[in-house]
């Protein structure tokens, strides 16, 4: 299971590799001006949407009664049981597609009623709105295909998709002059990214006989099951994007540059939610799925905590550095162009904020697997509405104060709130059970992890007055001698107190 954790996560590390040179092209080209929050609107948009139909609410309800069907009825009614939920879906996203486009004035005014206030801004949100939606329908689609995938221990192509986006948003930025100006640039790259993405997974499924086709839909045990769980999921996705809309709502009524900081910012701290969260959720639920399917409950528990030792464990950097010196970070990859100093410092703060929750969104993904994997999507629900709920509250509480740094600390305060729920939920119906092991995996953790805060509050200093004396690039270079220093001591320091505990995290 490592392996499957560390080859999604592999290429998820691609694919925020690629999106950091993307948005590292996208600040020198748009800064944090009106175009720049205009795109990120339209960009957030039908993301927000894809995290309610598609990846979020269809892959939770989607998977697990596939994994069911599979390994019941055998690959023939498993791709039977896809191909009616994909002609569904089909029918779902193109009438969405249809009324949203006729609608998005509505729309944008909804998500980002700030913008009213300047009509040249919210003119310009529409039309890249409009541009960017399709990208709904096709990753709609993708997702689908990806989860097909990963139920048959394929998780390449769909980990590898995201890349395109990247790619594509880069190329169509690097032909500007082609269009009106940088934000429909970007728009179209993200259009035209959903095709290559869709072109991927279908052919890779195509290779495996597992392509679902259009079938007219038919009812029986499996899609109840299916849409049983699909409400529960939709609601709870709704709940997560509602506080994601919030961040839009509220941002668009601040000063200009409030979007476009809560933006960057989100770019990092999705970084180990990638690459570690969701690629061990991702391999998690799978897993799970199948052992509780067949009846092995203890290797379900053992796989899970196995998978939460690893996830903190590679986390842990992200979050004593998001803490430490976020204005360091924010200044060597992104302070150039557009992007200023004050930018760079206003986005630290916010990626500071961020930071006091990585610790619990990243481990979201793996706690609500207990649930998922039993076809539960009604208390992760709850849970997640409860959180959205302290989520928004919060902000509303802090951003007269904090401006839009009380935006994030608001998601911080919500993604705990989340975890703890579901932890105390799963663990009073006996659905989880930590190890001993896990217990001793957290302590050696943490132990490396003061270390490397020791390192990451004390070094800079005087590690900044050699580079200081080299004429260009002094920031991007501290950071790497940094991240790089730190890396060894942090790796040193877990592998000697995980030796000296006697665990490994390959155990039960």
């Amino acid at each position: 299971m490592f392996k499957k954790i560390l080859s999604v996560g592999g290429w998820t590390l691609v694919s925020r590799l690629t999106g950091f040179i993307r948005d590292v092209v996208i600040a020198a080209v748009m800064g944090v001006g009106p175009i720049a929050d205009a795109f990120f609107v339209a960009f957030r948009i039908p993301n927000h949407f894809r995290a309610i139909f598609g990846e979020g609410a269809f892959n939770n309800a989607f998977l697990p009664t596939y994994a069911q069907v599979l390994e019941a009825d055998g690959e023939k009614a498993a791709k039977s049981f896809a191909s009616r939920i994909t002609t569904l879906m089909l029918i779902v996203q193109i009438a969405l597609l249809i009324g949203a486009f006729f609608a998005m004035p509505g729309v944008v005014r909804l998500l980002a009623p700030g913008f009213a206030d300047d009509p040249a801004k919210f003119d310009l949100a529409v039309s890249l709105t409009r541009i960017t939606f399709p990208y709904l329908l096709l990753i709609t689609i993708v997702t689908i295909y990806s989860a097909v995938l990963n139920a048959h221990d394929k998780f390449w192509a769909a980990a590898a998709a995201p890349v395109l986006l990247n790619v594509s948003m880069i190329a169509a930025l690097a032909v500007t002059f082609l269009f009106p100006n940088a934000g429909y640039a970007a728009a179209w790259g993200v259009t035209a990214a959903g095709i290559f993405e869709l072109l991927l997974v279908w052919s890779s499924a195509r290779s495996l006989n597992a392509s679902p086709s259009l079938e007219k839909p038919r009812s029986d045990m499996a899609m109840k099951r299916f849409f049983k769980a699909l409400g529960p999921a939709i609601i709870g996705s709704a709940g997560v994007q509602l506080a994601i809309f919030a961040d839009t709502i509220i941002a668009s009524f601040l000063p200009t540059g409030a979007v476009s900081s809560l933006y960057y910012a989100d770019r990092l701290y999705q970084l180990p939610l990638g690459v570690i969260g969701i690629a061990a959720g991702t391999v998690l639920l799978p897993e799970m799925s199948r052992r509780i399917a067949a009846g092995d409950e203890a290797g379900a528990y053992a796989a899970q905590n196995r998978t939460v030792g690893l996830t903190l464990a590679l986390a842990a950097p992200f979050f004593v550095a998001f803490l430490a010196m976020p204005d360091l970070i924010m200044t060597a990859l992104f302070q150039r162009g557009a992007f200023d100093a004050q930018a760079a410092q206003r986005a630290g703060a916010v990626l500071a904020a961020y930071g006091l929750g990585l610790p619990a969104a990243v481990l979201i993904r793996s706690a609500v697997s207990s649930f998922y994997a039993r076809s539960d999507t009604t208390t992760p629900l709850i849970a997640s509405l409860t959180a959205v709920g302290v989520n928004i509250v919060v902000k509303l509480l802090l951003m007269d104060t904090y401006g839009v740094v009380g935006l994030a600390l608001g998601t911080a305060i919500g993604v705990w709130v989340n975890l703890i729920l579901l932890f105390v939920l799963a663990y009073r119906r006996g659905w989880t059970a930590l190890s001993r092991s896990l217990g001793k995996t957290c302590l050696a953790i943490a132990a490396a992890s003061i270390l490397l805060a020791a390192f990451a509050l004390f070094a800079p200093t005087p590690l900044a007055q050699w580079i200081a004396l080299l004429p260009i690039w002094r920031s991007e270079i501290l950071l790497g001698v940094l991240g790089v220093l730190g890396a060894a001591i942090y790796g040193g320091a877990l592998l000697i107190g995980m030796k000296a505990i006697s665990v490994r995290l390959a155990r039960r």
